[in-house]
């Protein structure tokens, strides 16, 4: 077990913040943005075992709120039970923004995202859900709604491949149109910062989107928003695994970028339908 007093002494750096109870007591509400918010369809949730270890690859979508992130939660606890535990890996910056929001996340399993947390994880016996694309994915433009990006992180590979989990790819359909990205503006910005311009909190963000949505209306700048009330279609995909696995494996840099061009191609390939299956 990792505790915050260990010697990183970083902030989030522990698995026991996970508060079964308070998961327990947000259930009502995420059901009822479930059902009547979001109106969420979903499926292939048996493609999860009963029993095991699983790496839960998704694509963000739908700003910082990411709808379909809590929406896919939701459904894993209440078909798996909130004592199941899965761990989320969440950006550490969450923890220099606002420490407060970023320890009710760890109450619902969020942990910052570094490879000794994921690996952790797995050592207690829990899953891990990872969304490789971060900040980027989450605000790329409206028009790419229906692209996965990883942002070329493939960390998650070598994850797998070390802990010998499969991956299953969760996607979505909708929680992109709770927003609208109209570009990212990063580079434009990132000139001025050079000209004296300070990032917030002193942060630099990677992404500078302008987005339409609530509340702000127009929105300048990776911002909180409230997801508008589009419906979401969920799915869990076939569990991809590979054909080695192992420390070796995951140092293989050939073998990892082969690995991580099977799970892209795979994700696009099940969007695509999921898309035309909603159209």
């Amino acid at each position: 077990m990792i505790h915050q007093n260990s010697a990183t002494s970083l902030p989030g750096w522990t698995l026991s913040a996970r508060d079964p109870q308070f998961i327990e007591s947000l259930m009502p509400i995420w059901e009822w943005l479930y059902r009547y918010y979001f109106r969420v369809q979903t499926s292939g949730w048996h493609h999860i075992p009963d029993h095991g270890q699983v790496l839960l690859v998704g694509s963000h979508n739908g700003g910082m709120a990411s709808p379909d992130l809590h929406m896919m939660m939701y459904d894993w606890f209440r078909r798996f039970g909130v004592q199941r535990s899965v761990y989320g890996l969440m950006h550490p910056y969450a923890w220099k923004v606002s420490s407060p929001i970023a320890n009710l996340a760890q109450k619902l399993g969020a942990i910052p995202a570094h490879p000794t947390m994921a690996s952790a994880a797995f050592d207690i016996g829990a899953s891990v859900l990872v969304y490789p694309g971060g900040q980027y994915d989450m605000f790329r433009p409206h028009r790419e709604r229906h692209k996965i990006y990883f942002a070329n992180q493939k960390g998650f590979i070598k994850l797998a491949l070390k802990k010998s989990v499969p991956i299953i790819p969760v996607i979505s359909v909708g929680a992109h149109d709770t927003l609208i990205v109209l570009g990212d503006y990063y580079e434009q910005v990132k000139k001025l910062h050079h000209l004296g311009l300070p990032w917030l909190y002193g942060i630099d963000p990677g992404v500078f989107p302008i987005y339409l949505g609530l509340p702000w209306g127009l929105a300048i700048g990776p911002l909180p928003n409230i997801p508008l009330p589009v419906q979401i279609h969920t799915r869990v995909c076939t569990p991809i695994v590979f054909e080695r696995y192992g420390n070796q494996a995951a140092r293989d840099r050939d073998y990892v970028n082969a690995c991580y061009d099977l799970v892209y191609t795979q994700m696009q390939r099940e969007l695509d339908i999921l898309v035309m299956d909603t159209g």
